[in-house]
């Protein structure tokens, strides 16, 4: 039999070719509809879809030589060196390590690769298994903190409501993805992050400690630059009132005392006051695996670790289809799983 499909699958199926043509031309705002409308559908099927989320980023390879370690490229970390034949991948830090040398001194050691990010939002329900909820493509030199809000702000449109409980690792660790949940009664767990400058010592309430240990005295509240409500705290010793007594620090000599300008808003406070180690903060946590499981599904089943494809339009089309592959197979599992739970009713004659 010549056609044991019906048709001529060589002649009838699209090419690779054809494919990558409509992935750099294809209108993504129709894909990003498509998507959505997956979205809506597991949110009919699920119950409490969404109201846990995880947040994540994963690595891109782009399709040039300078990612192939066999291949000799001079300059091959260079970002001034555009990668011919990829003109929109840039070059960023996959990954940083400390390795100790023989003098025991530590040299930080960075992996780099040029190609792009790609940022999810994924829910996971026992039972029904993970979703994907809102993706965002960049660049690979973008920091991971800078997916936070347009992934977030795709989350609630797809959603229709705020989640009360949000999954990421360090990197996503500043304030405002902390406020995102401090006004809906429900926490981020994230994993603390010093960004190399210490915080400072703080009573169990989020008060600020003078190095003596002594809790600061609150002053006025301001806008501080950075566009947060900042709290200034001076020395205890000083205000409101002298007290007579003394201390060995400089700015005391000079009459100030220590001061702290603390970022006041109820992110920060949630971020420097969270119980890390309680039961709630360690099952939302947990959480995070979500994304991951979700970037691996990606990343072995669909290939998207090294797309080879030529551009960035083609990367965030491709990216799009695969999250929209992996919804449509969540969706499918979820009205399988649905339907054996309704009752059946006998047929009567």
């Amino acid at each position: 039999m010549q056609q044991p499909y019906g048709f001529d699958v060589q002649r009838t199926l699209p090419t690779v070719r054809w494919l990558n043509e409509q992935l750099r031309t294809f209108d993504p705002r129709l894909l990003a509809d498509l998507i959505a409308q997956t979205i809506q559908a597991l949110l009919q099927e699920i119950p409490g879809l969404g109201e846990v989320v995880s947040f994540d980023v994963t690595h891109i390879y782009a399709h040039v030589k300078q990612n192939n370690l066999r291949q000799y490229v001079k300059d091959r970390y260079n970002p001034d060196l555009q990668p011919k034949g990829h003109p929109d991948c840039r070059l960023g830090v996959k990954k940083s390590t400390n390795q100790e040398q023989a003098d025991g001194s530590t040299k930080e050691v960075k992996e780099y690769l040029w190609g792009y990010g790609l940022g999810l939002a994924t829910a996971y329900i026992p039972g029904y298994g993970d979703v994907i909820l809102a993706l965002h493509t960049q660049t690979f030199n973008e920091n991971d903190i800078s997916y936070f809000v347009p992934l977030y702000i795709q989350l609630i449109a797809h959603l229709g409501f705020f989640p009360t409980y949000l999954a990421a690792d360090a990197a996503f660790d500043a304030w405002y993805v902390y406020q995102t949940m401090a006004f809906r009664g429900g926490i981020a767990a994230i994993a603390l992050n010093s960004h190399g400058h210490p915080d400072c010592q703080r009573a169990p309430d989020g008060l600020p400690l003078c190095g003596k240990g002594l809790r600061m005295h609150p002053t006025y509240q301001f806008s501080h630059t950075y566009g947060y409500r900042a709290q200034r705290f001076r020395c205890p010793l000083l205000f409101p009132e002298p007290n007579g007594q003394s201390c060995e620090y400089e700015q005391f000599k000079k009459g100030k005392g220590c001061v702290k300008d603390l970022n006041w808003e109820a992110g920060a406070q949630m971020r420097v006051t969270l119980d890390r180690q309680g039961p709630l903060y360690q099952a939302v946590y947990r959480q995070r695996t979500s994304t991951e499981r979700a970037n691996s599904h990606a990343k072995l089943q669909f290939l998207l670790d090294h797309p080879l494809v030529p551009n960035g339009s083609s990367v965030r089309n491709l990216n799009t289809l695969t999250c929209m592959l992996i919804n449509l197979k969540a969706l499918q599992r979820a009205r399988s799983i649905n339907a054996s739970l309704l009752p059946t009713i006998p047929l009567r004659n």
